[in-house]
């Protein structure tokens, strides 16, 4: 048998130790797999930065719905009657729900024909579509001890009110106080007040009544109409 060299066992021997050659197609694959996780990662990104525009955006336009449903909102009504015009202001910011509630009667013409069906001198003047005379007897017997008056807003002469009772057929009375009535506090939703035709107010309220408060003479609403500005 041959005997090899000492220089040519160096030589294999460092031939075997040797680094292999990394291949192209692994270059390739490797090169693909980074590209994809690049792109993965920056799509991720551009879908989230998006919505949180859009986010932003819709936050936005519903705070700006909300501001120009409010502006929208009429805040006077003129209640035309057979004795003259009533101008009235609207608490929208004080009973949203029930000036809501008023205006959407007021849109359908609810209060077209309506009759003053009750009025009570120093007390109130009552429209409504539904007969409870049981209710304003009530108030008239309560509401003549005027030794101790509160004089908050809700106490006031010429205020606008509607029953806290609901009506089995979904109607909506007005009331106008005609002098300060702390009593009706627990009786009355106020949402707004008479800033222009208290004369009409007194007028109607020193009409003939019967002994139930009917007016002998009817007195009646010929129509609302909402305003912005007057």
């Amino acid at each position: 048998m041959a005997r090899i060299k000492p220089q040519a066992l160096l030589l294999q021997s460092k031939k075997k130790k040797g680094p292999s050659g990394v291949s192209v197609p692994t270059i390739v694959v490797y090169t693909i797999i980074v590209a994809v996780m690049v792109f993965s990662l920056y799509s991720m990104y551009r879908y989230w930065s998006r919505r949180s525009i859009v986010q932003a955006q819709g936050d936005i336009s519903t705070s700006k719905a909300i501001e120009r449903k409010k502006s929208d909102i009429p805040k006077y009504a003129l209640i035309s009657t057979s004795k003259g015009l009533i101008t009235l202001e609207l608490y929208k910011d004080g009973s949203p729900d029930v000036v809501d509630e008023f205006i959407d009667f007021s849109q359908k013409g609810h209060f077209k024909g309506m009759q003053f069906s009750r009025v009570i001198k120093n007390f109130v003047i009552h429209g409504s579509k539904v007969e409870r005379p049981e209710a304003t007897e009530d108030w008239t017997s309560r509401g003549k001890h005027y030794s101790q008056l509160d004089t908050s807003l809700k106490h006031e002469a010429f205020m606008l009110g509607t029953s806290k009772v609901k009506h089995e057929d979904g109607g909506f009375d007005l009331f106008i106080t005609t002098a300060p009535i702390p009593d009706l506090n627990d009786k009355i939703n106020v949402f707004g007040r008479v800033i222009k035709g208290e004369d009409v107010v007194q007028e109607i309220e020193e009409v003939d009544t019967d002994d139930h408060y009917r007016p002998k003479t009817p007195v009646q609403i010929n129509e609302v109409t909402l305003k912005h500005k007057i």
